[in-house]
């Protein structure tokens, strides 16, 4: 079982499950209840579309790592399952299994809320991932920006079940003009900080990975343009997501807490993500070994893991 458990990155789907059960409860929820409504999607549904979205995720993880074997033998050895401890042939049945079962349960969903095409947006994810694993991330931008735009789609996800179950309140919501685009707002964010941090952070794996991308004929920013070039590619991206989030806590202090200074999100803001971003992009421009990029790839984590972590003090200042 621990080989499997391997395969399958459960620290990662984990965080798939938390980002999608903070977004909902702590972001849609709280801006609900604000207006007077609620949740409308059932929990028991909402549970399966989690589970859905990380068969989907695990499938490929597991398609990812049945193509990279050769790469990860040199980038990193110790760390090979598929070929060593799973045969190819269990690594490819594994990864159909957890597709297959994903893609079912997401499309269970997408008929309880009435929207049989949201389906597939499984097909379609479960796809892409196959072809990220055999093509796309060979490519030169590409596969950067595949992972990316997958990681930010995940907050996404439980807004985009929830809006259409929101329709039974849409006498309420048209009588007294309440503005539900607050939560596109919010939420929105939340993909913007995803998808550029895991923009930067892939590029990052993609340095660390250089020596094994190289011997294979990989056409990978780093390879393409050179190690320094990507660096500042790193450091522009981080730059970006900086700015971007100056101006939404300025719109947010001027808009929404126009009353008081909101002291707590700005602390949080400055001492959580701002110096640790500043951090990041230091050790990215001075990193020189596998080890270094390997650090600055934990560390972007880390501060993906603090934007999250924030939905829990939203909660707490609109209580």
């Amino acid at each position: 079982m621990y080989k499997y458990l391997r395969l399958i990155r459960v620290k990662n789907l984990l965080i798939i499950a938390a980002t999608m059960i903070l977004l909902r409860y702590m972001i849609i929820q709280t801006i609900l209840l604000g207006f007077g409504l609620n949740l409308q999607l059932p929990t028991i549904w909402f549970f399966v579309l989690v589970v859905a979205t990380m068969l989907i995720a695990a499938g490929g993880y597991v398609i990812n790592d049945y193509f990279d074997t050769k790469a990860d033998l040199i980038n990193r050895p110790k760390t090979v399952v598929v070929g060593k401890m799973v045969s190819r042939r269990g690594a490819i049945a594994f990864h159909l299994t957890l597709t297959i079962l994903g893609a079912i349960m997401g499309t269970l969903v997408s008929f309880k809320i009435g929207r049989p095409i949201f389906s597939l947006l499984f097909f379609l994810t479960a796809g892409i991932l196959w072809f990220y694993s055999t093509t796309y991330k060979r490519q030169l931008f590409t596969g950067n920006l595949v992972v990316a735009i997958l990681t930010s789609i995940v907050p996404l996800i439980p807004l985009i079940f929830e809006a259409q179950m929101l329709g039974t309140f849409s006498d309420i919501i048209f009588i007294y003009q309440l503005n539900l685009k607050l939560i596109i707002y919010w939420v929105g964010g939340f993909v913007f900080f995803a998808f550029m941090l895991t923009l930067a952070r892939e590029i990052i794996k993609d340095i660390e990975d250089f020596e094994g991308d190289t011997s294979l004929g990989r056409n990978t920013i780093p390879v393409h343009f050179g190690v320094k070039t990507s660096k500042l590619i790193i450091s522009a991206i981080l730059f970006v997501t900086l700015i971007a989030l100056v101006l939404a806590f300025g719109a947010y202090q001027y808009k929404i807490a126009q009353i008081r200074f909101d002291y707590i999100s700005f602390f949080y803001f400055i001492i959580f993500i701002i110096i640790p971003i500043f951090i990041l992009t230091v050790q990215v421009l001075i990193a020189s070994s596998k080890l270094d990029y390997h650090r600055a790839s934990l560390v972007c984590k880390l501060i993906m893991l603090s934007g999250l972590t924030y939905t829990l003090i939203f909660r707490y200042l609109v209580n």
